[in-house]
């Protein structure tokens, strides 16, 4: 029997450390998952900020309405919002490969992440021959010289950890 996608949401919380800031990192993480064959199975179609999954979204509050996470919203100084996902649970025994990627990428900042990415999207799914100039090109407000020199390490930190299907090999 599949479990329902309210508890993979929650799994994804609790295998990033049992918290996870942000709705865009809560995204990047989960894709990550799914392209290097770590995932709960949600299906990822490119969105303003990069790889992006409604099935998941939606996932998430029901979690939420579940309880099998907790949430809470911020104001920032600049008057947006953020989520801050929470997760008393453990993670799964067995997955040392998901909880370390899931938590390596909680770690990092959230502009960055989503530049790495949206990257290994555009090259994995998209199949681009550039997929970091076509980032560029994508997010010009974002992708700043020092940003993408910092999302490419991100990358390379991220590619560097074993799992099952390794990201993308790109420069």
């Amino acid at each position: 029997m599949t479990r329902p996608s309210r508890e993979k949401a929650a799994q994804i919380v609790q295998d990033a450390g049992g918290r996870i800031v942000g709705r865009t990192r809560m995204q990047k993480i989960a894709f990550l998952l799914e392209i290097t064959g770590l995932g709960e199975g949600f299906h990822f179609e490119y969105k303003h900020f990069g790889p992006y999954s409604d099935e998941l979204a939606d996932a998430m509050k029901m979690a939420c309405a579940f309880r099998l996470i907790s949430v809470e919203d911020h104001e920032t100084n600049w008057g947006g919002w953020y989520s801050v996902y929470c997760s008393a649970a453990s993670a799964r025994v067995g997955l040392a490969e998901r909880n370390i990627l899931a938590s390596e990428a909680a770690k990092f900042d959230p502009v960055e992440l989503e530049l790495a990415a949206t990257a290994a999207f555009i090259a994995a799914v998209e199949r681009s021959d550039d997929p970091w100039g076509e980032t560029e090109r994508r997010k010009p407000e974002k992708a700043t010289v020092a940003r993408l020199q910092r999302a490419k390490a991100v990358y390379r930190h991220l590619a560097g950890l074993k799992v099952p299907k390794p990201l993308p090999a790109i420069a």
